[in-house]
């Protein structure tokens, strides 16, 4: 696969080196993964079957599997369906159709050429088609070949991107965090690596976390499937990828690749050993991408560390070779074992003791350790005039400093979260009562006592 750069001549470019490995086997990157992008990555538009990395076999199955979905499709909606272009299948639809896997239903009135024909299965299709579901029901975008994706992930790596204190204050305006949060988060965040965020609940780690993303720079291209070894293993998820649209001035690309914002993945309690493995489906007899896998450059928030269903022990050190490396290794329900590059900024974030939860030598390979602490009381007022202003709801320093007091008294700790919260549980009892909202000592302590577990 080639790529389009900015400047070819820049001295600094270095292509990603192919790996000529089995893809099955123990492949690819191997140690550390050194690539700061210097110019952007276009996955180039195929205009040969040769430039998709796929066979005809492959193609053609494709084309008879969509066909058999949805019954009838012209020539030009199986190419758009399979994201390749018209000429690439055209050739394959002829020879389908001599061999009588396929039929011609008809035109479609729009010009000539087999790309307006309207195409049926034919009556020999029934026996290949068995071998095709057989092997697998993949009904979607042609995949891209294992080795592309790799030098994709190498090449848009979010290893060396960087950020300033200037760009972080603004990717985080708004969240009140302090200047030393601020100056120790950023190294992190340029190292690409991992960060270990604690402190109390409520003040902002996972919201934190959420911005991380976007304080990376340049779009991605996230294939919808790749092909590994013959099996295909869905990529794209458009629950994590946020599709944007080309430039203009931007070359013509793959379109079997979706441009995208950096991804982040958030997995918190839910998350067990099995999401970081591949998730074959028996029925559809195709793999899903693991988490790890989805989030390719980008962030993966393991977040509420400690409440999962396994140990954070086991949980962290499963995780303690690809943040090594760079590199994890995952297998298919064969038992062929394969490689891909560990290349996401790995975020864990917890309320609860580090030490208690991991070992000094765990806690070493996380580099970066940030504490997020409740906020002083004159941030809290801050956010309280801000939620107090974004409500149209008038702001009383006097009653902010009543509530503050009984919170002290109460021995309950402030945290960032709780002026929004408790202005919505205010809102909430003023309609139930048919009162005007207003935020007072009276009103605050009411919604207090439904919104604490213990309130006096």
């Amino acid at each position: 696969m080639t790529t389009h750069r900015d400047d070819k001549t820049d001295p600094r470019y270095r292509p990603p080196a192919h790996d000529d490995t089995d893809p099955g086997q123990t492949a690819v990157p191997r140690g550390r993964v050194n690539t700061r992008p210097v110019a952007r990555f276009y996955p180039a538009n195929p205009r040969t079957l040769e430039d998709t990395g796929l066979t005809s076999s492959q193609i053609e199955a494709s084309i008879l599997k969509a066909l058999f979905f949805v019954t009838e499709m012209r020539g030009i909606d199986l190419a758009r369906h399979l994201r390749l272009p018209t000429q690439i299948i055209e050739p394959m639809l002829e020879q389908l159709r001599r061999l009588k896997l396929i039929d011609i239903r008809g035109g479609s009135g729009q010009g000539f050429g087999l790309s307006t024909m309207i195409y049926a299965l034919g009556t020999l299709a029934q026996e290949p088609l068995k071998q095709i579901f057989d092997h697998d029901r993949y009904n979607g975008p042609a995949p891209v070949p294992y080795h592309d994706w790799v030098t994709a992930v190498r090449a848009q790596s979010i290893r060396g991107v960087r950020v300033t204190h200037d760009m972080l204050s603004e990717r985080l305006g708004g969240m009140h965090f302090p200047d030393e949060l601020i100056d120790g988060l950023g190294p992190a965040i340029n190292s690409g690596r991992s960060v270990f965020l604690h402190g109390p609940s409520g003040n902002g780690k996972t919201s934190l976390c959420r911005r991380i993303a976007n304080c990376y720079s340049w779009d991605i291209y996230v294939p919808y499937a790749v092909d590994i070894d013959g099996y295909v293993v869905k990529v794209y998820d458009e629950m994590i990828h946020r599709q944007v649209t080309a430039r203009e001035g931007d070359p013509a690309t793959d379109e079997r690749w979706v441009r995208c914002r950096r991804p982040l993945v958030v997995v918190g309690g839910e998350l067990t050993m099995d999401m970081l493995d591949m998730a074959y489906s028996p029925e559809m007899k195709f793999y899903e991408a693991p988490l790890q896998m989805k989030a390719s450059n980008g962030v993966l928030l393991i977040d509420d560390l400690g409440r999962q269903r396994i140990t954070p022990r086991e949980l962290l050190n499963r995780w303690i070779f690809p943040l090594e490396n760079d590199v994890d290794y995952l297998k298919l329900d064969a038992g062929k074992r394969f490689a891909i590059p560990f290349d996401a900024f790995l975020v864990f974030s917890t309320n609860l003791d580090p030490k208690e939860l991991v070992d000094d030598a765990f806690l070493r390979r996380v580099r970066y350790k940030i504490k997020l602490d409740a906020p002083p009381v004159q941030v809290y007022k801050e956010i309280f005039r801000e939620q107090c202003e974004q409500r149209g709801l008038a702001y009383l320093d006097a009653e902010i400093d009543t509530f503050i007091r009984f919170m002290n008294e109460s021995a309950r700790p402030l945290a960032a979260c709780q002026p929004r919260d408790l202005i919505d549980q205010i809102n909430d009892h003023a309609f139930y009562r048919g009162e005007r909202p207003a935020v007072t000592a009276e009103t605050l302590s009411r919604a207090a006592q439904t919104y604490f577990a213990q309130f006096k």
